[in-house]
């Protein structure tokens, strides 16, 4: 899928499959594509710009490469790669801001997380070439020191994996002096290996309105957030990743993802 994909036209008919059997059916591949990813290492660029509106130009940026891993006894680990001096100076990078660069952007809805949101049919709709089902996701409920998607995903029709996220993770925290705000984004797959859709791209921008405190009295700022994946790499060979049944692990990923 290109990443300056164009939207057609919403075809709101109904489905000849029920909704719901369609959100049982593409949670239960997105757990498997989450299983699938888990055995990936991959290369994350993250780019956090504040931008002056007067002038148009970028102000201050957090700037970092990450390698997402394995460490020798084979768990999860994230080695940075490269990171200059962050010159952010009108915000600061917050623990939450850090939680959406690594799980939040790249969102997977899975069938064990499914049942915290409430998602809502809107109808058909062709991104690019790939036509998609289009649903309206939004949590029930929002527990502490968690983050949640409040959007719109893009499911492919034959896949049945998400393709495309758009919206805002939420809370945010609009406490006088302790306001923690994010933009809006949008992140697009592509597949990577035949069978899986991978996070490849991801951004945001918005202007985010401080009433006060810690410096921020009444200003607004324009942020923008740039996050690429890349470099995916299916990790060591005897793990087995079952898709429709059959086990792909001999599979051989492209080595580019396909546009």
């Amino acid at each position: 899928m290109a990443l300056d994909s164009g939207f057609g036209p919403m075809d709101l008919t109904p489905p000849s499959v029920a909704p719901e059997q369609i959100v049982k059916q593409f949670a239960a591949k997105e757990s498997e594509f989450q299983q699938a990813l888990n055995h990936y290492t991959y290369r994350r660029t993250a780019k956090v710009q504040t931008v002056d509106d007067d002038t148009n130009k970028v102000d201050g940026e957090y700037y970092e490469v990450d390698d997402v891993i394995f460490d020798p006894s084979g768990a999860r680990m994230e080695k940075v790669v490269f990171a200059p001096e962050n010159t952010l100076s009108r915000v600061s990078m917050s623990p939450s801001d850090l939680q959406d660069i690594q799980r939040g952007y790249p969102f997977v809805l899975t069938a064990e997380v499914i049942g915290q949101y409430d998602v809502k049919y809107v109808g058909r709709q062709k991104v690019d070439e790939v036509e998609c089902y289009v649903f309206d996701v939004s949590p029930k409920v929002i527990e502490k020191k968690k983050r949640y998607l409040l959007g719109r995903i893009w499911v492919d029709k034959t896949d049945l994996q998400i393709v495309v996220t758009n919206g805002r993770m939420v809370p945010d925290d609009t406490r006088k002096g302790s306001e923690d705000l994010h933009p809006p984004f949008m992140t697009w797959r592509a597949q990577v290996d035949g069978h899986y859709w991978f996070p490849v791209y991801t951004k945001g921008e918005g202007v985010l309105h401080f009433s006060g405190g810690n410096g921020y009295l009444g200003s607004d700022v324009h942020m923008r957030d740039v996050i690429k994946y890349s470099d995916y790499k299916r990790f060591g060979s005897t793990t087995k990743i079952i898709y429709d049944g059959q086990d792909i692990s001999n599979t051989q990923p492209d080595p580019k993802p396909k546009q």
